[in-house]
């Protein structure tokens, strides 16, 4: 059974960074396209990004692109968020979720992280990052 454990995150200032992680158990990660979303207090939650398990590409939220990063280390069954130059309203609790596809299927991958119009199957627990000003 899937189990998604993410770490990393914590308190950091304007402009500063984190990387969280995403540690997979119980499955092969190779099998999963990974979505990383977030959820700040009252709002709704938002899709940060996505990377799709044919060829590693990343796809991200319009205002996310240019300072985070996700990437995969199979070997370690881990999945990355890299967090640059953050801002106050980057503060949010901040979660991987992962979805089992076979490779090649770009419609799910759009439908998944392009769109946000299908789920993910598997959440983590998330992690906190609060971003001061």
């Amino acid at each position: 059974q899937l189990q998604l454990v993410e770490s990393g995150g914590g308190l950091v200032q304007s402009g500063g960074s984190l990387r969280l992680s995403c540690a997979a158990s119980g499955v092969t990660l190779d099998d999963y396209v990974i979505g990383w979303f977030r959820q700040a207090p009252g709002e709704e939650r938002e899709g940060v990004g996505c990377i799709e398990n044919s060829d590693g590409n990343t796809f991200y939220t319009d205002d996310k692109k240019g300072r985070f990063t996700i990437s995969r280390d199979n070997a370690k069954n881990t999945v990355y968020l890299q967090m640059n130059s953050l801002k106050p309203e980057d503060t949010a609790v901040y979660y991987c979720a992962a979805e089992r596809l076979e490779k090649g299927n770009v419609q799910q991958v759009f439908r998944l992280c392009i769109i946000w119009t299908s789920d993910f199957a598997s959440w983590g627990q998330g992690t906190q990052v609060t971003v001061s000003s």
